[in-house]
């Protein structure tokens, strides 16, 4: 009995363990996702849906 009880408790220490390193990941990738850079701009195009406009450069 004293095993078994002794093996709980080690399991429940793992578990915990995993359980916060996982939260602490998580809690990481969105503080650093909240505080990346922005990129108004891919490829020539805002991210707002809107065409950059047309200048008439380099038209024939």
């Amino acid at each position: 009995m004293k095993k078994l009880l002794a093996f709980a408790v080690v399991a429940g220490g793992v578990f915990f363990v995993i359980k916060r390193n996982k939260d602490a990941k998580a809690e990481a990738d969105l503080w650093r996702e909240a505080t990346a850079p922005v990129d108004t701009h891919v490829n020539g195009a805002s991210l707002n849906g809107s065409t950059p406009a047309n200048t008439g450069a380099g038209q024939n």
